[in-house]
């Protein structure tokens, strides 16, 4: 759709091309949504809606899709029930895009299977559904409510966001991955320093990087507060998809820029109890944990398994190493190529595909005054279990050597 000279940010003109008409930053706008996709949490919370809702169909079962992933598999009879009352509903509203338990985790399933494109409005019963903004798309997560009212209309309404532009200058040094940009950007803006705006990432940098790299940037945009995240898509992203789509681009002059020089980025943590209080790993080195988690829809991936391994490779861990990969696909293919065996090896227990212990419910629970570095995106009180525990977040190269440890270590030490 040609809308004359317009300049815009990519998310208004992804907007705009949704509607027909040009839309900018504070305008309330009602939009299709091209998919929709929820979770065995989100689940059962969203069929009550829709029951209340008196809504007896879906609007469109193939546009769908319903992942089992925070109770995988379900940790009691509760969770169980929970999860055939999902089943049953998937039956009945003949949804067929559904992934059941040990898939993976929805942010990597969605995408993993080629079910959205660039451009597209996507809406997720999920708050990290920002991750799959790395995709050149508009990412929603939404809460039961929108999301049954999703379903039952195929629309939503929104505010049109602002966007803050993060442009990644330079190289990144030896033991220095995307994670460790991201808790930078942590660092600067805050947990509300980006609140109902868009993250978009940029630069040299972002453009070097894999497209996993790039989803780990986009899927801890929430954590400052951000609406959602987005990436420009190029060949990487479409051959991660398996398919094409619609390139959107942010024109020059209508965002705020943060300059960041990758370059003079060490390897960071986020100590508890907040993501955005966030140190180089030297100056928190030495903390002694008892547990490690490797695994999430922050860093689950294969990309994240291999630089683990790397570090783990002929070593023992001293405190206890939970491995759990993002996808079955993950999975399978670092088994394929070995990296699952010398994961096990060092001593890692390596869990069924799905959110393991970051929610704080099974897989992994913390105890009493424990204390677990994890590449996952939240650090909360409480989070992965007791009140006492505590969470440190690192990348997995970080998470990986200090397991080795069992301390928070530098993983530059560990690298050639």
């Amino acid at each position: 759709m040609i809308f004359g000279v317009y300049m815009a940010t990519a998310i208004e003109k992804i907007i705009s091309s949704a509607i027909g008409r040009k839309v900018y930053s504070g305008d309330f706008v009602e939009v299709p949504v091209d998919f929709a996709y929820f979770h065995d949490g989100t689940g059962p919370l969203i069929i009550d809606v829709l029951k209340e809702m008196e809504v007896n169909r879906v609007f469109s079962p193939e546009k769908i899709a319903v992942i089992f992933d925070h109770a995988a598999p379900p940790y009691n009879d509760q969770a169980a029930t929970l999860q055939a009352k999902v089943r049953k509903f998937i039956r009945e509203q003949n949804i067929t895009k559904f992934h059941e338990i040990g898939e993976g985790i929805c942010h990597q399933v969605v995408p993993e299977k080629g079910y959205v494109a660039p451009g597209m409005i996507v809406c997720g019963a999920d708050s990290h559904t920002c991750t799959i903004g790395a995709f050149g798309l508009m990412a929603l997560g939404m809460g039961a409510t929108d999301m049954a009212y999703i379903l039952a209309t195929g629309k939503t309404w929104i505010k049109v966001p602002e966007t803050i532009r993060i442009e990644f200058k330079g190289f990144l040094k030896k033991g220095v991955s995307s994670k460790d940009l991201i808790l930078e950007v942590a660092r600067i803006l805050g947990t509300d320093g980006a609140t109902y705006k868009v993250l978009e990432f940029t630069g040299e940098t972002v453009k070097k990087m894999s497209q996993s790299s790039r989803m780990t940037l986009a899927n801890m945009a929430v954590e400052m507060g951000a609406k959602t995240a987005f990436i420009e898509p190029d060949d990487k992203t479409m051959e991660f998809l398996g398919r094409e789509g619609k390139i959107y681009s942010t024109d020059d002059g209508v965002a705020e820029i943060i300059s960041i020089d990758s370059q003079y980025i060490d390897p960071k943590v986020a100590i508890p109890y907040k993501v955005s209080n966030v140190k180089s790993v030297t100056e928190v080195e030495g903390e002694p944990i008892d547990q490690a988690f490797l695994g999430s829809c922050t860093n689950g991936r294969y990309e994240d398994l291999l630089e683990a391994a790397k570090i783990l490779k002929g070593r023992k861990v001293r405190a206890r190493l939970i491995v759990v990969p993002a996808s079955k696909t993950t999975l399978v293919k670092a088994m394929k190529d070995g990296i699952i065996d010398i994961l096990m090896d060092s001593g890692a227990i390596i869990g069924v595909p799905g959110c393991g212990p970051c929610l704080g419910v099974h897989m992994g629970v913390l105890g009493e005054d424990e204390v677990c570095i994890s590449t996952s995106n939240r650090n909360f009180i409480g989070r992965m279990g007791a009140r006492s525990s505590k969470v440190y977040l690192a990348s997995p190269q970080t998470t990986a050597a200090s397991s080795i440890e069992g301390k928070i270590t530098d993983p530059r030490r560990y690298l050639d």
